[in-house]
């Protein structure tokens, strides 16, 4: 979260700083306008995404860690994406807190780095994964017998280089976010704290690389792998029963590039139109309110695949689907034989304490075996 066009003082190891509107004395000043409708709608949405978002990903790891069959490369990338949706949602009861009081951020500045670090971080892995996710698909399908030699290893290599890219891309996140207090607002708000100097080259800069890591050319390599694939497949229908097999997953990986298309395209949208707001293309006060107003709505969109993208595994993934029933019917026979011996083993204990002791030939009775010898 960053604010555009407002005069705030940032204490930085004692010096106070004039963030705004000096690095943009050349665009018109705009009041902060906030729409009273994201501190009330936001919070329920992050709150309902969080909890179906925190169920669905728990049954998706669950299935795939007690999943005996051997590993497929596929199926590690599933993995660490849905490790991606799971950290993603666990930062969305702070930001949820935050809109709820009015952006006031009383986590701690720690928190606050944490939370946006962790953010920016997930959205570039979850790309990239899915990216991977299609570059498998294009490699199973159309170079089946080169693809078959160290699968696994370069999947680990591939999930490795995923993660360290994406923690370079959230590097300036966790340099620049902190707590700051908002005059306008009153509030201390989790903000990016760039350099007072060059504001707004730094969001224009974040902004963009958001877009072009981000999405535009993740996108691209998909829709490579899978125009490839649509023409390979075109080519091949001889082998009808090998490709209906690798179509099934190959639905499944289309079904969650378009449910991330369909979820973070406005947000991306809308970040493309906030730097040219930065950038002064867009210099207008109404223009930049309506972006500033419907950023977070953009982002709550943006969210919600993470709780989509189990529901995909669930419906279009029918190994997944077998899977998971199979987990839940164990689950039940489990729950129903420990509820059996349980119940059996009172009814043993009843009876032992029931029936009559037999007299020793000293005429003494035995002590019963259910109490303890050293009680008098």
């Amino acid at each position: 979260m960053h604010f555009r066009n407002f005069s705030t003082t940032l204490t930085t190891e004692g010096s106070l700083q004039e963030l705004a509107p000096t690095n943009v004395s050349t665009r018109e000043a705009c009041l902060l306008r906030f729409s009273s409708h994201q501190f009330v709608l936001i919070p329920v949405l992050y709150c309902v995404i969080f909890i179906l978002g925190l169920v669905g990903n728990s049954m998706v790891l669950t299935a795939l860690c007690r999943q005996r069959s051997p590993k497929t490369v596929a199926n590690v990338y599933i993995f660490n994406l849905a490790v991606a949706d799971l950290l993603a949602l666990i930062t969305l009861p702070f930001w949820a807190a935050s809109y709820a009081n009015g952006y006031s951020w009383v986590f701690g500045s720690m928190m606050c780095k944490f939370s946006g670090s962790v953010l920016c971080l997930t959205m570039f892995a979850s790309i990239f994964f899915i990216t991977c996710l299609s570059v498998n698909r294009y490699q199973a399908i159309v170079h089946p017998f080169q693809c078959q030699q160290g699968t696994l290893e370069r999947a680990f290599i591939a999930t490795f280089t995923v993660w360290a890219l994406a923690t370079l891309t959230s590097l300036p996140t966790f340099c620049w976010r902190e707590v700051n207090y908002i005059d306008e607002l009153g509030v201390n708000a989790c903000i990016m704290a760039y350099p007072s100097e060059n504001y707004a080259t730094w969001s224009a800069a974040t902004a963009l690389m958001k877009n072009l890591l981000g999405f535009l050319f993740p996108m691209a390599i998909i829709l490579g792998c899978y125009i490839c694939i649509r023409v390979h497949l075109n080519k091949a229908q001889g082998f009808a029963k090998s490709v209906r097999v690798r179509d099934r997953v190959l639905k499944l990986v289309a079904a969650v590039v378009v449910a991330f298309l369909i979820c973070w395209l406005p947000f991306h949208v809308l970040t493309f139109l906030d730097a040219l707001s930065w950038m002064e293309v867009i210099s207008r006060c109404h223009l930049t309110s309506v972006i500033d107003a419907v950023l977070p709505f953009g982002l709550s969109m943006g969210f919600a695949n993470s709780c989509i993208n189990p529901l995909l595994y669930y419906f279009v993934g029918r190994q997944f689907r077998d899977k998971l029933q199979h987990l839940f019917k164990l689950s039940l026979s489990q729950f129903s034989s420990g509820r059996e011996t349980l119940s059996s083993s009172k009814t043993n204990s009843l009876k032992t304490a029931g029936s009559p002791k037999e007299a020793d030939p000293g005429g003494d009775t035995e002590r019963p075996l259910t109490h303890p010898l050293w009680v008098p």
